[in-house]
């Protein structure tokens, strides 16, 4: 028996996310990735002044916040040859590493815990045998009986009075769900624990970059000044108090986050056989100690790994214009070269071409044009990215700090490293990935305090401030890291303003439509062989697509006016 299901919107964070899955005997037999919004940030952006475009950009999406300044900034000074201060390579770097920790803890538990924990369940847990679990675990301070017990009667309030509130449309009771009535109390109680704990981390992007979210930026360094002494500038209080956020997100981290993933995976080892998907790996890597331009450096390592083969790292160049293309055999774009061509970033075009049935739709013409992604390929491959490829690339690379906690990792859950190519390998390599950025923060941090305390002040270049000094056309790339995946803004400046940009976001990779080749992205190949058990309630596909954490903002950009979907799931 074959059924083709719809889940519309998927992501939990903001959905413009449709998947269309074919269900076989039980099992997810084919997949069709779809944004749903319009793409347009490009349009809004050329003519404009290029020390403008990161405050554009930085507003395509509310959960990134920083990333899409980050990448801006730095494709304007790649353009224009601009090189950053020292502090101000370490303040871009704590805002960056801030924004990781920030959004991977609330990605496990706001995100996709739900997928695995199952909040009705909590009720008939003992609070007195939680706290013994989670004390046997970490010695987290709320790790307590009395807090279980006031957790358990917060939701229980909810259940009673027939509102769910912000639990409602969970498929409580699936069989799918393993966790013991005790772990999914732990897990609730910690869910509410993050979200108190998560609005002060933040805070480093606000003493910083003036807020949050959409902190401020400036090509050639950071809007901000250090003078230990002033009230309106970055002072000893301040300085004082990151250092205090920083190691209150360590033990946060150590302490709640990781031990909660690890007694979560344990109870679903049977997903690390589940939604590998794509053999290839991507990541631009991030975190420069030497600059921005030397690679070699950087903290979180560049490379691309194909057919899974972590004996071979291959070289990424954003600026080869035969590395990366975007296609749009699937997109409802169009090139005036003909659809079938692939077009270098810096080539770029975004022209609409919706020929396709207006929304709401029953169903995707799947033969023709799907999607408001573009579909981007390296060297015509399709890539995974995020935090489960720059693990891999780091651990292939040899860094010693993802070596060391990967293989504490395995080594607790009692697995190989082939589990890493899985849905539970893609949420536990997040894990991994903030606890050591998280250490790697402190350090940062550290750095910048012994400049400061060298009397090393400058945050902020003037070297070609003046466009007098621009040369007449120039073009430049930035690249990053968001916390979901390779990032990367190109940019073509003619007579001083910008004559073509063009993102390439982590969603963009990763949940774009097939190409002309038929070779499906990470989205639609992870979902092949997924097992289904209630194609009502499939809660199976949404573990996989929501381990990769999707966020469409970036990757569609404008509304569609005249597109609304309103339902959630229809069953065909």
């Amino acid at each position: 028996m074959s059924n083709r299901i719809v889940i519309d919107p998927v992501t939990r964070i903001e959905g413009h996310l449709r998947i269309e899955a074919v269900i076989e005997n039980g099992v997810v037999k084919d997949a069709f990735s779809a944004g749903t919004m319009v793409r347009g940030i490009e349009k809004i952006l050329k003519g404009r002044d290029p020390r403008d475009a990161w405050a554009f950009t930085e507003r395509v999406c509310g959960v990134c916040t920083t990333v899409h300044a980050l990448a801006s900034v730095r494709a304007v000074e790649d353009a224009l040859g601009i090189q950053v201060p020292k502090n101000a390579e370490l303040v871009r770097n704590l805002m960056f590493a801030a924004q990781y920790v920030q959004d991977h803890v609330v990605h496990f538990y706001h995100l996709h815990a739900l997928d695995w924990v199952d909040v009705v369940s909590m009720l008939k847990a003992n609070p007195v045998e939680a706290a013994k679990i989670a004390q046997s675990i970490s010695p987290w301070r709320n790790n307590t009986a009395g807090h279980f017990a006031a957790v358990q009667n917060r939701v229980k309030k909810f259940v009673e009075s027939g509102q769910l509130g912000i639990f409602a449309n969970g498929y409580w009771g699936h069989k799918a769900y393993k966790l013991p009535p005790e772990v999914n109390l732990l897990a609730v109680s910690h869910y509410l624990d993050a979200l108190e704990w998560q609005k002060d981390l933040v805070k480093i992007h606000a003493i910083f970059g003036g807020k949050n979210p959409h902190p401020n930026y400036l090509v050639g360094g950071v809007p901000c000044s250090f003078n230990l002494e002033e009230v309106n500038a970055i002072n000893t209080e301040r300085l004082n108090h990151v250092g205090s956020l920083i190691k209150q997100a360590i033990e946060f981290v150590e302490q709640v986050y990781v031990p909660d993933l690890l007694a979560v995976a344990g109870f679903y080892k049977d997903w690390a056989a589940i939604g590998g998907g794509l053999e290839n790996y991507l990541a631009y890597g991030d975190l420069p100690t030497n600059g921005y331009g030397d690679p070699s450096k950087f903290m979180l390592p560049r490379g691309a790994i194909l057919g899974r083969n972590l004996n071979e790292i291959h070289e990424v160049n954003g600026k080869n214009v035969e590395e990366i293309k975007e296609y749009i055999s699937h997109s409802w774009y169009s090139y005036a070269g003909g659809d079938a061509n692939g077009l270098h970033p810096w080539k770029g075009e975004t022209e609409f071409n919706f020929t396709g049935p207006k929304p709401p739709y029953t169903q995707l013409n799947v033969e023709g044009k799907y999607s408001w992604l573009k579909t981007p390929r390296w060297k015509d491959h399709p890539m995974e990215v995020g935090p489960l490829s720059r693990m891999l690339v780091a651990y292939a690379k040899g860094v010693t700090d993802v070596k060391e906690v990967v293989g504490a990792v395995l080594k607790k859950l009692d697995v190989p490293i082939t589990v890493l190519f899985s849905t539970l390998g893609r949420t536990a390599a997040r894990g991994v990935e903030t606890q050591v950025v998280a250490h790697w923060m402190k350090g940062i941090y550290d750095d910048l305090i012994t400049n400061i305390k060298n009397n090393e002040l400058r945050t902020h270049t003037r070297y070609r401030w003046d466009p007098a000094t621009w040369p007449a056309e120039a073009q430049g790339v930035g690249m990053t890291e968001a916390p979901r995946g390779a990032l990367a803004h190109w940019i073509k400046i003619k007579d001083q303003k910008i004559d073509n940009y063009q993102l390439v976001v982590p969603s963009t990779w990763n949940a774009s439509p097939r190409d002309g080749k038929g070779q499906r992205s990470a989205y639609e190949a992870s979902l092949i062989g997924t097992p289904v058990a209630n194609p009502e309630q499939p809660v199976e596909i949404l573990r996989t697509i929501h381990s990769f954490d999707p966020c469409i903002a970036c990757a569609v950009h404008v509304y569609d006016p005249e597109g609304k979907q309103v339902h959630q799931v229809s069953f065909y």
